[in-house]
């Protein structure tokens, strides 16, 4: 679908000027008898459009391809750079709300924000390396962002974990979510919290209370202002990491952050 917006995009970017242009020219031709006249007709406009169709459809469609790359580049350049500015602005709500979990060494020197749904298949493919990076690397701080964006069962996951917190089980709730492959159902979230040990009667008493809804919102709304198009999503020394990451490319982006000059 977004191939074909920038296919429309394009087409409308190069025909545009190029009918105003040949507009112009019919408006500077003189002739000693007839006078021309000022515009190309509906027929002339449409025979242009073909033509130029024609060219970039049948004879040259690497054309189109190229653009679509380009107009792709623009828009994924433009939402980092608006994401750069909200990371700026929202340093408070990302690093520091008290709701969000928190894994790895609390006092690490190099904080990496997850924005996760559980049932994201990504996101379960970059979990073991996830897991790799704070086993290995003992100085990095992990903050956890419930971000249920693939219906309600996605809610009522990111709920059991949230919920699982008032048990002091956060942390076994997500990895045990998280390493089920199979699509969950309302049933397997409780077996996998009884499973995990906690008291399932409790954890649907917790996960009614108003501030794990609220929660969810808060999530929900920081990572519409900073730019979560998709899960996963990293955010790490304030520059965002879209999509799965493995352990070399989540090891890399924690060396330059850790590299990297210390902001004031």
């Amino acid at each position: 679908m977004r191939q074909f917006v920038y296919v429309l995009a394009l087409l409308a970017f190069v025909t545009t000027p190029l009918l105003a242009r040949a507009d112009d020219t019919a408006k500077m031709t003189t002739a000693p008898v007839v006078a021309p006249s000022k515009t190309f007709s509906d027929a002339d406009k449409a025979a242009i459009q073909q033509i130029i169709r024609d060219y970039m459809v049948k004879d040259h469609p690497e054309v189109l391809i190229e653009a679509s790359k380009v107009l792709q580049e623009r828009e994924e350049t433009s939402a980092k750079t608006k994401s750069a500015e909200a990371i700026k602005t929202l340093q408070d709500k990302i690093y520091n709300d008290p709701g969000s979990p928190v894994g790895g060494n609390p006092k690490g020197d190099v904080t990496i924000v997850e924005f996760f749904d559980f049932q994201c298949g990504y996101c379960k493919l970059s979990e073991a390396d996830v897991l790799r990076i704070m086993k290995e690397d003992k100085n990095v701080k992990f903050i956890y962002k419930d971000f249920p964006i693939l219906g309600p069962l996605s809610v009522t996951a990111s709920k059991a974990a949230l919920a699982a917190a008032k048990q002091n089980a956060y942390i076994k709730m997500h990895d045990a979510l998280m390493a089920k492959k199979e699509h969950l159902s309302e049933d397997m979230i409780y077996d996998i919290a009884k499973s995990a040990g906690l008291d399932v009667s409790k954890l649907k008493k917790d996960m009614a209370d108003d501030s794990i809804a609220k929660q969810i919102e808060l999530n929900t709304d920081l990572g519409r202002d900073v730019g979560v198009r998709g899960t996963p999503m990293f955010i790490i020394n304030d520059s965002v990491y879209p999509g799965a990451l493995q352990f070399e490319q989540l090891k890399k982006a924690v060396d330059e952050a850790r590299a990297a000059p210390k902001k004031n």
